[in-house]
């Protein structure tokens, strides 16, 4: 299955941002109230800067505590980001994704960015892929 598809078989089919000088407090608002994992970090919606993870959060709050809400999260995001397009497999993004050991890629046709696929959507989608050779084998081989 293409990235592309999968994007279109989301509920939230848009990529959900935030603005570098918003607070990690802010940051950590909108995961939770959007029950997400990570947050595109944008002043252009359509052009990433980084992105910041639950795990991102979390690993601070354990290294300095509460203070970092306060924070901008420019401070904390990951500012290297490693994109998919619409193109690639599932297979190749969660190549990507276990190699990288991260859980969500922005999705970029040219330098805009189209959406975000969490590894959970793309374990999905290959599990209902699966299903669907599984049940042609199975026509095959009853003779439908």
């Amino acid at each position: 299955m293409l990235v592309g598809q999968i994007l279109k078989s989301k509920v939230i089919g848009e990529a959900i941002t935030i603005r570098p000088d918003m607070t990690v407090g802010d940051a950590a608002a909108l995961l939770s109230s959007r029950k997400i994992g990570a947050v595109i970090v944008a002043t252009d919606p359509e052009r990433p800067e980084g992105i910041l993870s639950e795990r991102d959060i979390v690993r601070e709050l354990g290294k300095t505590g509460g203070e970092i809400l306060g924070h901008q999260v420019s401070d904390f995001m990951t500012r290297k980001l490693v994109s998919c397009e619409p193109t690639d497999t599932a297979l190749v993004v969660l190549e990507r994704m276990s190699q990288g050991r991260f859980r969500h890629m922005p999705v970029m046709e040219g330098d805009k960015m189209i959406g975000i696929v969490s590894i959970g959507d793309v374990v999905k989608a290959r599990l209902d892929e699966l299903a669907m050779e599984n049940n042609a084998l199975e026509g095959m081989i009853m003779g439908h």
